[in-house]
């Protein structure tokens, strides 16, 4: 009962795990240690490589790399590992590479993600669910990206950068700074353009919870004090707010960048 279909010209290592109702399509190679979860369908042309699990219901699409060696001169061949979520969607010319022992050896990628055509996904990164990377989205290695966020086209993420969840990143842009949670930047080098308020109402969040974030972006983003100042701030007036909560943990938590910010504030 559903056993998996590989095409006469597919090559699939006789060690590869393959899942009820998997399909693989003509002239894909899929390695010896590569797991591909139930109902994966490689469409064709699809090279799955190295210590790669692939979650249920992925569909992948040609000329798809998943799982092949990081683009890091500092890989060894270390036994780092890949992890797609179930229900993504890869696109064509997708490039997606396993971690490194410089970043703890995994690359992870979310559930319900649609990576568009000739995104690429570098190593160390971890993306988390529901995210949609648009054509030509590059994220370096070690990238750190929340549920739910939108890369436009074209766009870039410089390694060892966070992106909070919800944020919405513009098409052509240079992101080189940490993104809050539910922030819209654009430009190269790309500034804090406001909200994602597009993105939050069309994800149902409340007017109340839109009023609270928008007044804790005017408090942290004046141009009164430092930042950590107008933290304190904005945790004064609005911090049992949960999605206010979220933003000011972000900035608080740090990072190896610092965090993006409006072209006319100071941080």
């Amino acid at each position: 009962m559903n056993a998996p279909s590989v095409h006469p010209t597919a090559v699939v290592d006789d060690n590869a795990m393959l899942g009820r109702g998997v399909s693989v399509g003509p002239f894909c190679v899929v390695g010896p240690d590569v797991t591909l979860g139930d109902e994966v369908a490689l469409a064709s042309h699809v090279a799955v490589a190295g210590r790669t699990t692939i979650g249920a219901r992925t569909k992948i699409y040609p000329f798809a790399s998943v799982g092949h060696a990081p683009q890091d001169l500092k890989y060894k061949g270390e036994p780092s590992t890949l992890t797609v979520g179930a229900d993504c969607i890869i696109r064509e010319g997708v490039t997606i590479n396993p971690g490194t022992a410089g970043g703890g050896m995994a690359t992870v990628v979310g559930d319900r993600c649609a990576l568009l055509a000739n995104s690429h996904i570098g190593h160390d990164c971890k993306v988390g669910d529901d995210v949609i990377l648009s054509n030509n989205v590059m994220l370096a290695g070690h990238v750190t990206v929340g549920s739910h966020v939108i890369c436009g086209g074209g766009s870039a993420i410089i390694q060892f950068t966070r992106v909070g969840a919800h944020a919405f990143v513009g098409g052509m842009s240079g992101l080189e700074n940490d993104l809050i949670p539910y922030g819209m930047v654009i430009g190269n080098r790309a500034h804090l353009a406001g909200l994602n308020l597009v993105g939050l109402r069309r994800r149902g969040f409340s007017r109340d919870d839109i009023h609270a974030l928008r007044r804790a972006y005017r408090l942290l983003f004046a141009r009164e004090g430092t930042l950590l100042e107008r933290v304190a701030g904005a945790e004064g007036e609005l911090g049992n707010h949960p999605l206010v909560q979220e933003v000011l943990n972000f900035i608080r938590a740090g990072g190896d960048r610092a965090i993006c910010t409006p072209r006319d504030a100071e941080a």
